[in-house]
């Protein structure tokens, strides 16, 4: 199978799926091809703000070093994102890639990006990759008092499970990440009041799952208020039901056969994600 030639250094071979699944599990090249999947996805279901908002991912740690991050090469297109694109930084967003050191006008970040991402990596261990939106309904959502409604099934996900964040201005105060982690508390979706959504996972799967359903709800929520007449919310034993119906024994296993699937949405090899 052919692939597109690239003179970045992070070239990876691409192969058929199947043969790549966990090829480089827990190496830093697997998490840039998560990492870059979770972009080219993002932009396949239409969760981008052109080149604003941001996907990161943590690293695993190496002995004796400090943790390192990756987020995308500011002023790259969702749907043009590659594992070569995404940029080594530290905990304060300072570019710490080696190929920065030659051409640093090639490895641009927007570092306020990442006062938000910032926040929940530091604090959240178990929260290896975050998503942050600025979807129309997302954004809609997060501008209604009532927040989000538990009207739908992909809503009754997040029962008793989503945090709020109260909009504080652009997201450039760094004073504001204690009090991200504070609304966040344990929980892995968070709506941005007047901003937009937050997501988080273990894995990039895990994330998926959950800006994806998020995102879905949101949609379902304005065009059933949009609608006009009476909302049908169900009663709060079924709701309660529903939410810890997602959280059953199978459900790790059904994220990773969503994500698996969804990687094929964007497995093009005349454009590998993965190079």
């Amino acid at each position: 199978m052919q692939t597109k030639q690239s003179p970045d250094p992070m070239i990876g071979k691409s192969a058929p799926l199947g043969a790549r699944i966990e090829a480089h599990a827990g190496t830093e090249q697997h998490v840039r091809e998560e990492l870059a999947a979770l972009y080219r996805l993002a932009a396949h279901f239409r969760m981008t703000d052109m080149i604003d908002t941001h996907i990161t991912a943590r690293l695993p740690d190496r002995s004796g070093e400090a943790p390192a991050f990756l987020i995308n090469r500011y002023g790259v297109l969702f749907h043009e994102m590659r594992a070569s694109d995404l940029v080594k930084i530290d905990h304060h967003g300072n570019v710490i890639d080696e190929r920065a050191h030659s051409e640093p006008e090639l490895f641009r970040v927007n570092a306020a990006g990442f006062t938000i991402h910032s926040a929940i990596h530091a604090a959240r261990d178990d929260l290896h990759f975050v998503i942050h939106t600025h979807t129309a309904a997302g954004t809609a959502v997060s501008a209604q008092e009532h927040g989000l409604l538990p009207i739908s099934q992909h809503a009754l996900k997040f029962y008793g499970k989503l945090a709020y964040h109260d909009y504080e201005g652009i997201a450039l105060e760094l004073g504001e990440r204690e009090r991200l982690v504070r609304d966040l508390g344990s929980c892995k979706a968070m709506i941005l009041r007047n901003h937009g959504l937050l997501a988080a996972g273990a894995t990039a799967a895990e994330a998926f799952h959950e800006i994806y359903f998020l995102e879905r709800a949101c949609q379902a929520q304005i065009q059933a208020l949009a609608g006009g007449t009476a909302l049908r919310i169900p009663p709060r034993e079924v709701c309660e039901l529903t939410a810890a119906q997602f959280d059953r024994e199978d459900s790790a296993e059904i994220v990773d056969v969503a994500w698996r699937a969804a990687l094929r949405l964007i497995d093009d090899p005349q454009s590998d994600y993965r190079s």
